[in-house]
């Protein structure tokens, strides 16, 4: 066993089931590997159907009794696991780069992200607010009110093993929900860690179950939780794919669902940009996790008058990028999640090439010593046709199209013209063509930044896309809402029972 697990007090083989007291698992063991040196992390005994229904039904009824606990006091315990998580925080982000790959100060952000949206849903428990409308009859009142929905699935990505499921657990859980996770089978551990964390604060305030883990295969966890009445929401973060049947299968029982799905972000560059600043922001947004963020930018959109001297210095900027060990502090790119990613690079890379995309530079596979696990690739750069089919579809590798425009109006019919709308940007100090990109004709995206990349959204700000992206929101603002039900409520305090829009009913049927 890895010595991060010890610190982290994460048993081998690490459970794949987890709800309160209950830690087991009556699958098939799954090994955890190392994508930078192929290494054997630890092992996962997965959960099995029997597990899923049993925690489904442990689930439930936690909720009957986390729901009557006031919505500040549920804060007071998501506001210890957030301190929980403050204690480990360097053991957990070294886990999540050993296990996924993402580099070390990245790994250490990731927890961050987990505490701040912990210290976000603390106050968003005395901020769960309805509305007072005026009432056209007399002696009326009405007002709006929120409840818990229930026990809520959480299905997250490898690429950010454990922070995507803090934005919906932490908010879901202040909201009186309770929740059902299953992780990446790619990063099991990095879960485990975790709930096993969550786990610890919450039983010992007697409600142990509140958030539960399920590692398993998707036959046994992830397909039944779509269509399991007895989960009204079902949250995923995967691939536009993904996102097609989960929608489908959860509307069909009349669920909910809250997608976020991929992400095929542009940066605009304009003639008068900040060429340092933009840079800066393009080589993070492209090279930063190795491409396998949703909001990685894999677009440049520049106006022609800059166009050269931008690809330039991209170019020599690319060149100097260390790629190795993420654990490494001098390391800015990792590998790719596992030999699977990178055999979707090449296959992008060629298709690239037959669709007359020029590479200029990267485009290979990297081998070596200190490459041998296979999953290291080259940071690759491609000055495209706007018309480049490839352009149309997301790749979770580090492959950033270069494409250049005469003016802005062709640049935001450039950065719309894909199926996803998740993240975007412009670089420029003028204030007309902001206000354009930011304006109702402009940018079509969930998030649109001026001066600012793609990638790094902070919690506090609802994050999430439109069209294929899927539409849900996440992680700030009024995202709450979607793991609460609605109820409107009406008071009569009189004695008469007016009706609303002057309706008359004869009073003489109830006489007599």
């Amino acid at each position: 066993m890895h010595p991060v697990l010890k610190e982290l007090c994460v048993e081998d083989p690490a459970p794949g089931a987890i709800c309160g007291e209950r830690r087991g698992g009556g699958g098939k063991l799954l090994e955890s590997r190392n994508p930078a040196t192929g290494a054997l992390l630890g092992r996962v005994k997965q959960a099995s159907r029997a597990d899923y229904d049993e925690t489904i039904g442990r689930s439930q009824a936690t909720f009957e009794r986390w729901r009557a606990e006031p919505a500040p006091r549920r804060g007071e315990i998501i506001r210890q696991i957030g301190d929980e998580l403050r204690r480990f925080k360097e053991p957990l982000g070294k886990l999540v780069t050993l296990e996924m790959g993402k580099i070390a100060t990245e790994g250490q952000g990731e927890v961050q992200e987990m505490i701040d949206i912990a210290d976000f849903a603390v106050g968003l428990s005395r901020q769960l607010y309805g509305l007072s409308m005026h009432s056209e009859r007399a002696s009326h009142r009405m007002f709006e009110q929120w409840h818990p929905l229930g026990t809520v699935g959480i299905i997250t990505a490898f690429n950010f093993p454990v922070a995507v499921w803090a934005w919906n657990a932490m908010i879901a859980a202040v909201c009186g929900d309770s929740m059902v996770w299953k992780p990446s089978s790619k990063t099991p551990l990095s879960a485990v860690a975790a709930q096993q964390i969550a786990t610890r604060v919450l039983a010992r305030h007697g409600h142990p179950d509140v958030m539960a883990l399920l590692v398993g295969p998707s036959a046994d966890v992830g397909e039944p939780m779509l269509d399991d009445r007895r989960v009204p929401l079902v949250s995923a973060t995967g691939s536009c794919t993904m996102g097609r049947v989960v929608s489908e299968r959860v509307a069909r029982r009349f669920g909910r669902s809250l997608l976020e799905l991929g992400g095929n972000n542009a940066i605009v560059v304009m003639d008068d940009a900040d060429v340092d600043l933009a840079l800066r922001a393009i080589l993070f947004g492209a090279v930063g996790t190795a491409g396998q963020r949703c909001t990685s930018t894999r677009r440049v959109i520049v106006q022609e008058g800059i166009s050269s001297k931008l690809a330039d210095r991209l170019v020599r900027a690319y060149a100097s990028v260390k790629i190795g060990d993420p654990m490494d502090p001098g390391t800015l790119m990792g590998p790719l999640v596992d030999r699977g990613a990178v055999g979707d690079y090449t296959r992008a890379i060629e298709q690239i090439r037959r669709e007359g995309g020029e590479l200029l530079c990267g485009g290979k596979v990297l081998a070596g010593p200190r490459y041998e696990s296979g999953c290291f690739v080259e940071p690759t750069i491609v000055k495209a046709p706007p018309a480049l089919p490839m352009m149309q579809e997301e790749t979770f590798a580090p492959i950033l199209y270069l494409v250049t425009v005469k003016e802005l109006d062709e640049a935001i019919a450039l950065q719309n013209g894909v199926p996803q709308g998740l993240s975007s940007a412009i670089f420029t100090p003028d204030l007309r063509s902001a206000e354009r990109f930011l304006g109702s004709a402009g940018s079509d995206c969930g998030i649109a930044n001026v001066n600012v990349g793609t990638s790094g959204a902070e919690i506090g700000g609802a994050f999430g896309g439109e069209k294929e992206t899927g539409g849900g929101r996440e992680a700030g603002s009024d995202s709450w809402k979607t793991y609460m039900r609605r109820q409107t409520c009406t008071i009569n305090w009189g004695r008469e029972l007016p009706l609303a829009q002057g309706v008359k009913f004869p009073d003489s049927i109830t006489q007599g």
